[in-house]
């Protein structure tokens, strides 16, 4: 469908969804065991907003699964990047800011953080309840509806600026326009926050930040994880010789995500072989600095991601999460995962079943767990098990219910 500025700007280009797979997702309370036909939102008009789409990642996968919870939804988001972010999103109605219409944001919307508060200040919404998924700005988009936020996180730009914007870029542009600016943006976020009427955290560490952040008594709902382990596999060419196994990254190319830890931690395992998939504004830099067992992908369809995981001996997982989608998706593939001993893995990697932990994101911590994990003697099924817990009906009945309390329904 089309994509709408709000301002009657013109139309963007769409792309096409890749095979169609769906994920599952996290497990909510029990009321969530419900299903979700139960729920009558027959007449609602719902809405959908996101921070921004321009990058393939556990928010956006969440955002996808809303949209299975409500099909007929409009998408509001800041900026979206038809190349940059799932081609799932083809088939929705889209509308963006003003702000969509300079491509060098769409690439990296770190460039935009002085900007996206009055972008997301001018994203009005005309509808009965919106249903925000949010880690900065989708909560703030103005509505005379109610208003559910879900929480990827609160703003990391705002409260955890060197995980997100990197240590090394202390004098970068991004940093230097935000700094006078923290004080005034940090009141207009909380304002935003106490706005909504319902808050809803992702993971407990999430829900602990929302309570320390705002003094907002958040819900927890856990996202689905959706990748289908049934569903059809294409190889990957740059992968068939090494097809006999290797440890697997899943991951944005950005600061806090420590990729360029785990690349160190590979270089003084030369009979160990890494591979990382995904994109961001630390490729080229990773790419430069990858030795030589280790390679570096980006872009792969649901598909090749699939046959990706399932020649997997193991995940790793060393950035400090949100929630920790990954180990979710490496486990409906049987696959153990070595995590990063804190965050949102504390939910999602079960010590006693699906994988191991690390005390630090440190090459040396990360080696010693390569070199130790396969000690332990893991059972596949098991560790499918762990994963079903985490169901997408499971969460889009949650979603559903909540909705409707919020409608009085």
């Amino acid at each position: 469908m089309t994509v709408q500025q709000p301002t009657g700007g013109p139309s963007a280009e769409t792309q096409a969804p890749p095979d169609g797979s769906s994920r599952p997702g996290s497990a909510p309370p029990e009321e969530a065991d419900r299903t979700a036909g139960t729920v009558d939102l027959t007449g609602l008009r719902i809405a959908l907003a996101h921070d921004y789409l321009t990058q393939r990642g556990g928010a956006e996968r969440v955002v996808l699964s809303l949209l299975r919870a409500f099909p007929d939804a409009v998408i509001h988001t800041t900026l979206y990047d038809p190349d940059g972010t799932f081609p799932d999103f083809r088939d929705a109605h889209i509308v963006t800011s003003p702000l969509n219409r300079i491509g060098a944001l769409r690439h990296d919307p770190r460039l935009a953080l002085p900007l996206l508060a009055w972008a997301s200040s001018r994203m009005r919404i005309d509808a009965d309840v919106v249903v925000a998924s949010s880690s900065g700005w989708a909560h703030a988009f103005p509505t005379d509806g109610r208003r559910l936020v879900y929480c990827h996180n609160p703003a990391r730009w705002l409260y955890q600026s060197d995980e997100y914007l990197g240590e090394a870029g202390r004098l970068s542009p991004q940093r230097l326009a935000l700094a006078p600016l923290r004080g005034p943006l940090r009141a207009w976020d909380r304002r935003a926050a106490h706005r909504a009427d319902r808050y809803l955290g992702n993971s407990r560490v999430v829900v602990r930040r929302i309570a320390t952040t705002y003094g907002i008594d958040a819900g927890l709902v856990p996202p689905p994880h959706s990748i289908d382990a049934s569903g059809p596999r294409q190889p990957v060419p740059a992968l068939v010789d090494w097809q006999d196994g290797y440890h697997l990254i899943v991951s944005r190319l950005q600061p806090y995500k420590n990729v360029d830890q785990a690349l160190e931690a590979f270089r003084s395992l030369p009979n160990e072989r890494l591979v990382v998939v995904g994109h961001g504004p630390l490729a080229d830099q990773l790419r430069a600095q990858a030795p030589a067992n280790t390679r570096l992908l980006s872009r792969l369809s649901d598909a090749q991601l699939r046959w990706t995981y399932a020649h997997a001996v193991a995940l790793l997982a060393p950035s400090y999460e949100d929630f920790g989608l990954t180990p979710l998706e490496a486990a409906a593939f049987g696959r153990p995962t070595l995590a990063l001993h804190a965050g949102g893995y504390l939910d999602t990697v079960d010590p006693s079943t699906s994988g191991a932990f690390f005390e630090a994101a440190t090459p040396e911590a990360i080696a010693q767990s390569v070199r130790t994990w396969r000690t332990h003697r893991w059972d596949p099924a098991a560790i499918e098990r762990h994963a079903d817990d985490f169901s997408e009906a499971r969460f889009i009945d949650r979603i559903r219910t909540e909705v409707a309390a919020l409608a009085g329904r």
